[in-house]
């Protein structure tokens, strides 16, 4: 598959910047902007060329056959959106049982504009003791790839997230009329 996605991402004329450090084998990967069904598409050829073999969250509605075996197959984890589930501690408690996971997030949860991030990212790597890695894709540069990485630490949310939202703020999306960085960041803005 790897050598299928790097000629693919070549013919699009994409590039993939970064890499993992070696030893890192259980981490959050957030993906912003989230704005298109082709973020998914290459978001995962990037993960493929990388060698990056992760799980992402996505509705459990999708999961209908034949495509939900499909997900299942690509790393997919089903989540009721419905149900008031505790999403943090279910995902926190996967790193737990596992030597290997990386799983997927995208923070603003909807391809369409959604005026707060979730951070349930942030909570779900301090809760499991993973870092955050900021992986990315920009259409106007045609690039994607893995950005910082964060170790999320208690009493520091504000701060460390910001740090996030500054690296995404020079990223553009695909529709960027449905890219918000979130209230936080656009106040800092205006200060």
């Amino acid at each position: 598959m790897r050598i299928l996605s790097i000629i693919i991402l070549k013919l699009l004329g994409w590039k993939v910047i970064g890499s993992l450090p070696k030893g890192l084998h259980k981490f959050i990967m957030i993906e912003a902007p989230h704005t298109s069904n082709l973020d998914f598409i290459i978001g995962r050829l990037a993960f493929y060329k990388l060698g990056i073999q992760t799980k992402f969250l996505i509705k459990k509605e999708l999961f209908f056959f034949p495509v939900g075996g499909i997900l299942k197959l690509m790393g997919g984890i089903p989540v009721d959106r419905g149900k008031k589930n505790n999403m943090i501690l279910y995902v926190a408690e996967l790193f737990e049982k596992t030597d290997e996971l990386a799983v997927v997030i995208t923070p603003e949860g909807t391809r369409k504009y959604n005026a707060h991030w979730k951070k349930g990212f942030y909570h779900i790597a301090e809760k499991a003791k993973v870092p955050v890695i900021c992986g990315f894709i920009d259409y106007a540069k045609k690039e994607g790839g893995i950005g910082p990485i964060f170790y999320p630490s208690p009493g520091n949310f504000e701060k460390e997230f910001a740090q996030i939202e500054d690296f995404y703020a020079d990223k553009t999306a695909r529709h960027p009329e449905n890219y918000n960085l979130s209230p936080m960041y656009k106040e800092k803005l205006k200060n």
